[in-house]
Parts: C-alpha cells; structure tokens; sequence
C-alpha cells in the first residue's frame, strides 16, 4: 500500500507543481515541464505496481447493480475525457470536461470494487480532479465558454468514445477482469 499512497503522491506533485509554484515552474523552462512530466509518469508506475502488489482487503460489497451502473458511468467518462480535446458543440457544456471524466471515472470504480486499495486509488484521483477543478477556477476566474463548433466533430467524439470503451473493456478483460455481468 505504501508505493500506491507515493504513487499518489507523485502523480498529485507532478500536476500541481505548476499551479503551487508558478515561478519556479517557469524559472525552470522546459525542465521544469520535463519534471513535472516524470514526477506523472512516476506516479503513474508507483500507482500501477502499489496497487497490483496491495493486499486485497474489502470494506464493503459491491452492490449486485454495480456493474451496469460501472459500465454507463465508464462510457459517460470516456466521452467526458475526449471532450477535453474535441472541438464540437458538447465542449461547450463543461468547463473541465476531462476532469470531469477522471471524476466519473473514480466513482465508477469505487462503485464496483469494494477493496481498500481501489478506495485508496479511485477515491484519491476522484478528489484529485475535485482538487484541480477548485485550484483552475480560483485562479483563472469566471469561464469564458467556447463558441460551439461543428456536430460533425460531436458525432467523431462519440464513434471515437465508443471505439475507446470497446478498446478499454478489451484490455480489462486481457487482464482478467471481465467488467460485463453475466
């Protein structure tokens, strides 16, 4: 549990490094970028590893529901992350679609597995992205909403959404984690 909780705490250092010291972020050029990028990728291993090498221990039963609500909320969060990128009329609805996305995608897992170590890891990624929500707004002020863009780049959004749910559920299952009921 000890290297998941450094990978967390890497992964929140290397995101916030810029926000909590702008200038030494920006005294630093692009190392600072190449810093902050290996405390992430960092995290990232620590967090992998930490939480395959944690013993499973459970707090709580998922409830027999957990999976079909996983699997909406997994879909929801994958177009949430790619409307962070898209340039369609849906980017227009959120400010942080992608943290938005990292949100839903923590509440999904917490839902599902009941184990200490996925509480650990979805809870601190879910508060995460709360976290970086309330820091951006605090310091960039109110939004100021996109203009909408074509649908065309809406309906690419949701196929390529689709395309990356398929993709992800084929990896969750190469892992031995089937994530459909039945």
């Amino acid at each position: 549990m000890i290297l998941l909780i450094v990978g967390i705490v890497l992964w929140w250092a290397g995101h916030f490094f810029k926000r909590l010291l702008p200038g030494l972020r920006q005294r630093m050029g692009e190392r600072g970028k190449g810093i902050a990028a290996l405390l992430i990728v960092g995290g990232l291993f620590a967090m992998v590893m930490g939480y395959r090498s944690a013993t499973l221990d459970f707090v709580f039963l998922p409830p027999p529901w957990g999976r079909h609500a996983n699997n909406l909320l997994m879909l929801v969060a994958v177009i949430l992350l790619s409307m962070g990128s898209s340039k369609g009329r849906l980017r227009t609805w959120l400010r942080h679609p992608m943290l938005t996305g990292v949100l839903v995608w923590s509440v999904a897992h917490v839902l599902v597995n009941g184990d200490r170590r996925s509480l650990v890891l979805f809870g601190s990624m879910g508060l995460w992205a709360v976290v970086e929500m309330l820091v951006i707004n605090a310091k960039d002020g109110p939004w100021a909403r996109p203009q909408p863009g074509p649908i065309r780049a809406d309906v690419v959004l949701v196929v390529a959404s689709l395309v990356a749910f398929g993709v992800i559920a084929a990896i969750h299952t190469w892992l031995g984690h089937y994530p459909f009921p039945g």
